[in-house]
């Protein structure tokens, strides 16, 4: 039993057994705590936090992930046999152009996007932070599945009740597969895609799906520990001060305090997960690929394989940089995007923290020869030619 805990803890905290990376952070703060589903905020320190939150929110001392955990809400949404009270950051202000919707990754929150999605408002953008149903904070007590079929499906019936145009739609390791799935099944919703750090050619989550209830259980709660949790935070980011490895824990930590953690987590593991690769040929829509140079959990040459493999996509490299560019090197995540939604020539106007040269990269056969325009500061030995098998 011991032997198959790790297996799987290894497995998904190396991005392959639940098809993305860990989230920054988590660490375990506690439990035995009282829950309300009511609309009343709880006041600390100057902030206001909605009371479905964890009490463990008012520990937080970061002024960006406070703010925003200010802003969370939760919005009802009708699913085909559920109505789910989900949560998100709605826009201050609605735009004319069409929106931002921000995704998080594998077991996160839309708390991961603390620092760029202020950034995307102050450029003008009209944003959502939308957690994924079975994470974040939405109120699970009467929980629905939490399969790919019912993520695509709450994801949908939000945007039709709430959002009603199409999104530029953001998705961060994990996210990128949600936002694929998505993006192949109503197209009509979707304008152009941003995927960063994309962990969309994991099988799904393997043989996790096949393990007993109570061992997948026993795992799950495993995986909610200070130590794989630091151990994550240290794959994920170079270097970190250990109070802002810890400080980074606490916050991605939060949602995993809701009492209907494990069961969702355990719901998505054994229903097999998300398996996407037969789908990337048919993304048609406009695409934006973030990597960062210094990505310790998804292979650089699978980033550069989606690029070649997506029909109308364009790959910008972040040096310098892990597997969360938008909580490590927001401004720069921020001004991509921002360039991207609003520019119809994305060779205009590159953030000056990203240099940008145009070399050969060597490919498959089943792809031929092309040439990216791909920011590297110096350029990476990667870009050096790099045969895909």
């Amino acid at each position: 039993i011991i032997g198959t805990f790790i297996a799987m803890l290894t497995f998904l905290s190396a991005g392959a057994g639940a098809g993305a990376a860990l989230p920054p952070a988590f660490v375990l703060i506690g439990s035995n705590l009282k829950w309300s589903n009511s609309r009343r905020l709880s006041i600390w320190a100057g902030c206001e936090f909605p009371d479905f939150l964890p009490k463990q929110v008012e520990k937080i001392k970061d002024p960006n992930a406070r703010n925003m955990a200010s802003r969370i809400e939760r919005i009802p949404v009708n699913l085909s046999k559920d109505l789910v009270m989900s949560s998100c950051v709605k826009p201050k202000e609605q735009k004319e152009a069409n929106p931002v919707v921000l995704l998080h990754g594998f077991d996160s929150t839309c708390l991961e996007w603390r620092y760029t999605l202020p950034l995307l408002e102050e450029a003008g953008l009209e944003t959502w932070a939308i957690d994924i149903l079975g994470w974040g904070f939405s109120d699970l007590e009467r929980l629905p599945s939490c399969d790919v079929a019912s993520k695509r499906d709450h994801l949908y019936q939000l945007w039709s009740t709430y959002i009603k145009r199409p999104m530029v739609l953001v998705g961060p390791s994990l996210g990128s597969a949600v936002a694929i799935d998505f993006s192949v099944n109503y197209p009509e919703a979707v304008d152009r895609l941003v995927l960063i750090n994309a962990s969309v050619y994991a099988k799904g989550t393997g043989k996790l799906a096949t393990l007993p209830k109570t061992v997948a259980y026993a795992g799950v709660y495993l995986l909610k520990s200070i130590p794989i949790r630091l151990y994550a935070t240290s794959l994920a980011f170079n270097g970190l001060p250990l109070s802002t490895s810890i400080e980074w824990t606490n916050i991605g930590r939060l949602h995993c305090l809701l009492p209907w953690w494990e069961d969702a987590t355990v719901n998505f593991m054994i229903s097999g997960g998300y398996n996407v690769i037969d789908q990337i040929e048919h993304v048609k829509h406009k695409t934006l690929i973030i990597l960062g140079e210094d990505d310790h959990i998804i292979d650089y040459k699978l980033g550069v394989r989606l690029h070649c493999e997506l029909p109308n996509a364009t790959l910008r490299q972040i040096p310098k940089c892990g597997h969360i560019p938008h909580v490590q090197k927001p401004d720069v995540v921020s001004r991509l995007i921002a360039e991207f939604v609003q520019s119809d020539q994305s060779q205009k106007a590159k953030p000056d923290s990203v240099s940008t040269i145009s070399v050969p990269v060597m490919i498959s056969p089943t792809c031929t020869s092309r040439y990216l325009a791909c920011p590297v500061s110096p350029p990476s030995p990667q870009f050096r030619g790099i045969m895909l098998s």
